[in-house]
């Protein structure tokens, strides 16, 4: 058995990027806790409306998981860099320290939402061997409709070194996402069933599988 921990701006980018990964990972009998580093408040502009029915998306979406565990720190979305960047390393390490992962999921640095790079960063700092060695392995996973909008131009691009077959999974992955409502569109928008099965098959063509979700693995200590 071993412990994965999944950290997400918001929620359903995990879902977004690794789905199929975390769905495999809980039925080889691993562990697998959640992180959401964002949540929608009043003070962020958001109606109690659109609160409650989050709440519930949520809460639906960690049981379609069966997740050990959710933890939500509720930082204020899209104003992460407004944020000390001390405070959000710190909230994330707190929950690493709880949890004690062996493998860490995270966002790609350069996706255009900026609460993604803050959080990039302060997994990275909240992941440091030296201070936590017990994670052992961190991959960066990508988000359809952020990696792939990048118009960085020192950044080279989503370069994926690690696929994962979710042959199986992409059917689930597909309802699960169908969940967040708000969040998904029909095609060409970027986070419909279209897209992400389109994405899915295409690093499968890369894998020699079916279907598969593509990371860059940051590190690995064996």
């Amino acid at each position: 058995m071993t412990k994965i921990l999944v950290v997400a701006p918001h929620a359903d980018d995990e879902s977004l990027g690794c789905a199929g990964t975390l769905l495999k990972h809980i039925e080889n009998g691993d562990e697998v806790y959640w992180l959401l580093v964002t949540g929608m408040s009043i003070e962020s502009g958001f109606t109690e409306q659109q609160i409650k029915t989050r709440e519930a998306e949520i809460s639906q979406v960690a049981q379609l998981y069966r997740f050990t565990e959710t933890f939500e720190l509720k930082l204020p979305p899209a104003r992460l860099d407004m944020l000390a960047k001390g405070n959000v390393v710190c909230a994330i390490s707190d929950v690493i320290k709880r949890v004690q992962p062996e493998v860490v999921y995270t966002v790609y640095r350069n996706d255009a939402h900026s609460d993604h790079e803050i959080v990039f960063d302060a997994t990275m700092s909240a992941t440091k061997t030296f201070r936590y060695p017990f994670v052992k392995r961190v991959l960066a996973y990508e988000t359809i409709s952020e990696t792939d909008f990048s118009m960085k131009p020192e950044d080279p691009g989503f370069r994926p070194n690690v696929f994962t077959s979710i042959d199986g999974y992409l059917d689930e992955k597909l309802d699960i996402l169908s969940v967040f409502e708000s969040e998904m569109g029909e095609f060409p928008f970027p986070r419909s069933e279209k897209a992400i099965k389109s994405l899915a098959y295409l690093r499968g063509a890369q894998a020699n599988c079916e279907a598969a979700e593509a990371f860059m693995l940051l590190k690995e200590i064996n």
